[in-house]
């Protein structure tokens, strides 16, 4: 944690005490879009100051917000400034990492906040750029805001090659979806059913010969020769083309013209190349961990490969910026939520809410099933969960659910006080 963003986590906490009716501050709200933003300047007592101003996405139109700040501030005697935006998109992030780079406070506002909110201005929910503004400002002046975050420079490499990382992926699932849905159900069925179990060998088959009436041409050692010309896998995948081979001949897929072997070798290649820039990401994703200590001490943690490690250094970034373990629990969608309005409150079951980072959560769900298993100190205490409710519906995924839900405080403390994992932690509630 450098001391700039120690000095900017202070100042947020002591604004968010401060900030309702205070006389002292003066509110601009930013209603951001791509080529012009729209500000509205404010106090915290509801007194408008600028209704509107309108300036550029760029660095004389970032100069007059700052020029028009001075002089309302200097105008009417306040003494502090504090921007709010709503994140939208990526549009935000150059006028707020300008004004922070200035020694300005910017705070962020949600947008369901800003939806929630907008009715209570006028009565009314329409929507338009003087008014979404005012509804920003509105809410700084209740304490309805959020940190925001402006993490080094590694951390935010690392964030965007997580996020290229899980576009690569969709990426991946719809090309193999494509190929099971659109080329083996419908030209060779008999395949699709194996998809799943197989291996490499199926996109072989996919790329050389897809054609069922082609592969019943062919001798068993010539179609051997083709889809697995280095004959690697031994005896076990021999069998299991053999057994593609004899149900070739009684396949019951469509007839194929020309275009089908055309097409097949496209998706097999464009998956090829998604599944190697995926390992060269991997591979830059581990570079930059490296920079971080604390990634080798995630790296303790059972279940913990590179690729949970990196997600948990990667989202929670600065462990200190959150102030107990529900914040952290919240950033990830783990915190309890449910509807206790009416008579019927006290039979309500709390669920999760999975508001926050579903790929985090998956990830840590995997590597608490992992734990669960391998691991002795982690198989006792999820044992010692289950015991005596080993027959109640769903048991086994909600405790599973609650140890990667431990895990994740576990981690996030082990990068404050920087140290390896300790068998001590499962027993801390």
């Amino acid at each position: 944690m450098d001391w700039g963003d120690s000095i900017r986590l202070e100042e947020f906490r002591q604004l968010k005490r401060e900030i309702r009716g205070s006389e002292r501050h003066l509110i601009i709200g930013i209603d951001v879009a791509k080529d012009k933003h729209h500000a509205f300047f404010g106090t915290a007592t509801g007194k408008t100051l600028l209704k509107r101003l309108v300036f550029k996405n760029n660095i004389e139109g970032f100069k007059k917000l700052l020029m028009y700040t001075e002089s309302v501030k200097i105008k009417h005697g306040l003494e502090k400034e504090v921007f709010g935006l709503e994140p939208t998109a990526n549009y935000h992030k150059p006028l707020g990492e300008f004004l922070i780079k200035c020694g300005r406070e910017v705070v962020l506002v949600a947008g369901v906040a800003v939806k929630n909110n907008r009715e209570m201005l006028d009565g009314r929910w329409d929507k338009n750029d003087t008014k979404d503004p005012a509804n920003i400002a509105d809410l700084i002046s209740q304490g309805k805001f959020m940190y925001y975050d402006y993490p080094s420079e590694a951390l935010r490499d690392l964030r965007d090659l997580l996020g290229l990382k899980r576009a690569l992926k969709k990426q991946e699932h719809r090309v193999k979806v494509r190929i099971r849905n659109g080329l083996l159900a419908k030209y060779f069925p008999e395949l699709d059913r194996y998809y799943r179990q197989w291996g490499l060998e199926i996109l072989s088959i996919v790329r050389w010969c897809l054609n069922p009436s082609v592969i019943a041409g062919l001798e068993y050692d010539d179609f051997l020769r083709s889809v697995a010309p280095g004959n690697r896998g031994g005896m076990i995948q021999k069998e299991r083309l053999r057994l593609i081979w004899e149900k070739a001949l009684d396949s019951i897929g469509c007839d194929a013209g020309e275009v089908l072997e055309f097409e097949a070798k496209v998706m097999v290649e464009e998956l090829q190349h998604i599944r190697e820039a995926i390992r060269a990401v991997n591979d830059k994703i581990e570079e930059v961990c490296l920079q971080f200590p604390e990634y080798g001490y995630l790296l303790t943690i059972p279940g913990f490969g590179p690729d949970v490690s990196s997600k948990v250094l990667g989202y929670i970034g600065n462990p200190f910026r959150f102030n107990n373990r529900k914040q952290v629990l919240k950033m990830a969608g783990w915190d309890l939520s449910a509807s206790r309005s009416g008579k019927k409150s006290g039979n309500v079951v709390p669920v999760i809410s999975k508001k926050g980072k579903g790929d985090l959560r998956y990830a840590l769900y995997q590597a608490a099933m992992i734990a669960s298993v391998r691991n002795r100190y982690f198989v006792s205490y999820y044992t010692n969960k289950l015991r005596g409710r080993e027959r109640e519906k769903g048991i086994k995924t909600k405790m599973r659910v609650k140890l990667a839900a431990k895990m994740l405080i576990i981690a996030w403390t082990l990068m404050k006080k920087k140290e390896p994992f300790n068998p001590e932690y499962l027993n801390i509630e």
